[in-house]
């Protein structure tokens, strides 16, 4: 949709979308309905439609918020690789500090002010 809206040709849009489904790793669902899909799977297209546009910049707000721990650590680890790919500045909104933690940087919203609260050389 995403393509379209933008006036590119059905045609061509429907290849970016492959590509992106296939990027996610769901090339194979293609010809499902959102109902149909998993919780985790829901989020890969997300991420799949956020990025075809080619952003430079994803905004991610509880990426991982209704996903149970072994899915939320695969999509997590997902934008991880879509991150370093593509070279994207990424800002995660999350409640999980284990993946928060897993992060470059992160702050903390305490009292209605941002506050630092790790920084890791090694992401």
């Amino acid at each position: 949709m995403p393509l379209l809206a933008r006036g590119t040709r059905k045609s061509d849009a429907m290849a970016q979308a492959a590509n992106w489904l296939r990027e996610v790793g769901l090339e194979d669902r293609s010809d499902h309905r959102p109902g149909e899909l998993s919780g985790g799977e829901q989020q890969r297209v997300a991420l799949a439609r956020a990025l075809v546009n080619q952003p430079r910049l994803l905004l991610a707000d509880e990426p991982t918020g209704d996903l149970d721990g072994i899915t939320a650590a695969r999509v997590f680890e997902l934008i991880e690789r879509l991150h370093d790919s593509h070279h994207l500045t990424s800002v995660l909104v999350t409640h999980n500090l284990d993946l928060a933690a897993r992060c470059k940087r992160t702050l903390r919203l305490e009292s209605g002010q941002l506050k630092q609260t790790g920084s890791s050389a090694t992401n």
